[in-house]
């Protein structure tokens, strides 16, 4: 039989866009709160021996997880033969070391939680820094999306002249992948960050690149306030009005608007998340991923 995909609610149309690539069954269930606020899940389609998997991006994570791990445990208590987690947007990566005393390295349990309910995991650029593979904290096998070369192929087809600018040192080794592929110049922004929403930025070098059209890529658009403050400072340069790229469009609060009021040329998101900018359709490298699991081979990435 064919694989069986089911989507929480929010990722019907990757769902939908995954099982028309692959002609596998779009399954039909019932995915709601009581009036009390606890999750109830019922599946209307048979899933005793069949593989299953469940697309949740994990945005507002506290919102889904509890949900999502009763319908993992939900089907698998009915009889479902295997169980994969499509989490295009994967939640609680950026805790993954005690930054201050009494903290948690809260990724370690938030895989743990999936881990127990799931049998793989598909997901796209995690957030990996001082864990340097999903491996470390999961339980089960993962697969990896990369969103590189789907960003690099946005950029090149719409942006004339690009100069990638990337949020911080950490993302040189992406943001050096993408600039690979288009064969156009990168920088990175040198950031101080006192809170949340509080960042200084300064752009290094950027006399050098005028004549260029500077693309801000990031990996997570969270308060944009990075992304906004690297706008700020290209103004100032006299650069022209930068594209914002994002790999995941989490936008909280009124990010999105206080962007978009910034002076930018435009905002670009894959859909991972569900979004307004979404522009970059990531479905077929995550259906291929999946082609991996549920086959049961061994690839570890899939571009």
């Amino acid at each position: 039989m064919t694989p069986m995909i089911f989507a929480m609610q929010g990722n019907e149309p990757m769902a939908a866009k995954i099982s028309q690539l692959r002609g596998w069954e779009l399954g039909s269930w019932e995915n709601r709160r009581f009036p009390d606020g606890e999750s109830f899940v019922r599946y209307l389609s048979e899933i005793k021996g069949r593989d299953i998997a469940i697309v949740c991006s994990l945005d507002r994570p506290d919102d889904k997880s509890i949900a999502l791990y009763l319908a993992a445990c939900v089907a698998r208590e009915l009889g479902a033969r295997q169980i994969g987690l499509v989490a295009p947007y994967l939640a609680y990566m950026r805790q993954d070391t005690r930054f201050h005393a009494g903290e948690g390295i809260t990724a370690k349990h938030f895989a743990r939680l999936l881990s127990g309910a799931c049998d793989w995991l598909v997901t796209v650029d995690p957030h990996l820094h001082r864990i340097h593979s999903l491996d470390e904290v999961y339980q089960v096998p993962t697969r990896l999306v990369h969103a590189a070369p789907h960003l690099a192929g946005w950029i090149r087809s719409h942006v004339p002249r690009p100069l990638l600018v990337g949020p911080d040192a950490e993302s040189e080794q992406w943001v050096s992948e993408v600039a690979g592929v288009i064969g156009c110049p990168f920088t990175l922004l040198k950031k101080t960050r006192y809170g949340d929403s509080d960042v200084v930025v300064t752009v290094p070098g950027i006399d050098r690149w005028r004549d260029c059209t500077p693309v801000l890529v990031d990996d997570i658009a969270s308060t944009a306030r990075t992304m906004m403050a690297g706008v700020a400072r290209l103004h100032e340069a006299g650069m022209a009005a930068p594209v914002c790229v994002a790999v995941h469009a989490l936008f909280a609060g009124t990010a999105y608007a206080d962007l978009l009021a910034s002076g930018i040329a435009g905002v670009v998101s894959t859909n991972t998340v569900s979004h307004p900018s979404n522009q970059i359709d990531i479905a077929e490298s995550v259906a291929a991923a999946m082609d991996i699991l549920f086959s049961g081979t061994s690839d570890k990435t899939v571009a």
